[in-house]
């Protein structure tokens, strides 16, 4: 099969590697259809690199359809049309159970005293390959598969797998009260989909981002936007009574701009040896911090950081003293994907399309350009805020 497979800092190559094959009665394999570049992605492509083998299959927002499976499987039939959760998760143990997939007991990567395993993310979460791919192995797939209709296109169900969730648990772990006001901090997918999600739910919202066509695309679904000016925090501030916003969602993760000694640090850890950076990466590494203490300076006393955006660093420096100061809760964490499944499907699949995901995707492209659109998303260049790749 032909797939993406990662080369080097940023430099990804689109191969003909081995198709997949059941491996446990448990696992199918995919077609796949649609799968979306994730903006964590450019995260292997820029930072990741140390955790990451030449020839690893990327990729963690995949749909298809059902090819083959295991004979243990029973939820799911060759032929099914389903979305792929980037969580791999077994749905009974302990975490599971509590609604916290994304710490599943049964996939924990323990050896890098990580979470649950992540399709194409890395030695931290199980350097399982991706679903950048044209076929992709599921494991526990009855568990880690979204059986959806026929009638509506890919891109209407695609985000179930990983954006779309993830920004709907932002939002709900910004504790948000009825009626507030609601900060979100970066306008890429999940960024854009917060926004829509905190529109839905009745916020008022404010979001922040640099990039022109991303405030036009916010804008057209009613949310306030601003440019990340030196100011910006203040000019918040003035239209929230001088208190800030009842919550923020920091949508923007390590590679924030206006980072530039952190940035710095980054690129130094890169062209360590690989084993060197890891141990470096793994016990002082640090993020570019400028989103998330932008959303520490903004809320309110009292309010609520809710922090979508993926960090890596083990000594990043924290405002502790106002954070205790003004009374902040912050929470955080990687997606629980099925946690939210049966709420959001039905508003997915509604005529009205409340998330407007009609109006997302940038660009479509072929798997075969993955390499360009790589370097197009992460370089923000030609309007591009949503890849989806077509095998």
């Amino acid at each position: 099969m032909r797939a993406l497979t990662y080369q080097g800092k940023r430099s990804v190559s689109v191969e003909t590697v081995p198709d997949p094959t059941i491996i446990e009665p448990t696992d199918a394999i995919v077609r796949i259809t649609s799968s979306a570049i994730c903006g964590s992605d450019l995260h292997l492509y820029e930072i990741f690199g140390p955790f990451l083998d030449k020839g690893d299959i990327l990729g963690h927002e995949p749909m298809g359809i059902v090819e083959e499976v295991g004979s243990a499987v029973t939820n799911i039939r060759v032929g099914d049309r389903v979305v792929v959760t980037f969580n791999i998760a077994c749905g009974h143990c302990f975490m599971c159970l509590r609604g916290f997939q994304s710490q599943c007991e049964t996939t924990q990567v323990k050896d890098q005293n990580s979470g649950a395993a992540l399709f194409g993310y890395t030695k931290l979460y199980g350097q399982v390959p991706g679903g950048q791919a044209e076929l992709l192995r599921v494991p526990l797939a009855d568990y880690n598969t979204i059986p959806v209709g026929s009638d509506l296109p890919d891109e209407r169900y695609l985000f179930l797998s990983d954006i779309l969730p993830t920004a709907w648990q932002a939002v709900n772990y910004a504790q948000v009260p009825d009626g507030g006001i609601l900060a979100v901090s970066g306008l890429g997918p999940v960024g854009q989909l917060a926004s829509r999600v905190g529109r839905h739910l009745g916020y008022r919202v404010l979001a922040i981002d640099p990039v022109p066509e991303r405030r036009a695309m916010a804008e057209r679904h009613g949310i306030e936007t601003f440019d990340l000016t030196d100011d910006v925090v203040d000019r918040l501030r003035d239209l929230t009574d001088g208190r800030g916003p009842d919550s923020v969602v920091d949508a923007v993760g390590m590679e924030a701009h206006g980072s530039p000694v952190a940035t710095a640090a980054q690129n130094a850890v890169g062209i360590l040896p690989k084993p060197v950076a890891r141990a470096t990466m793994q016990h002082v590494g640090i993020d570019r911090l400028a989103s998330m203490l932008n959303s520490f300076d903004l809320v309110r006393r009292g309010g609520t950081v809710s922090v979508a955006g993926v960090y890596g660093g083990e000594s990043d420096p924290l405002p502790m003293k106002s954070l205790f100061d003004k009374g902040v809760s912050i929470r955080m964490g990687q997606c629980n994907v099925k946690r939210w499944i049966d709420e959001l499907l039905p508003l997915v699949e509604d005529d009205a399309d409340p998330f407007a995901l009609d109006d997302l995707v940038t660009h479509t492209e072929p798997l075969e350009n993955a390499p360009a659109m790589y370097e197009i998303f992460q370089k923000k260049e030609d309007g591009c805020i949503k890849v989806v790749l077509k095998p």
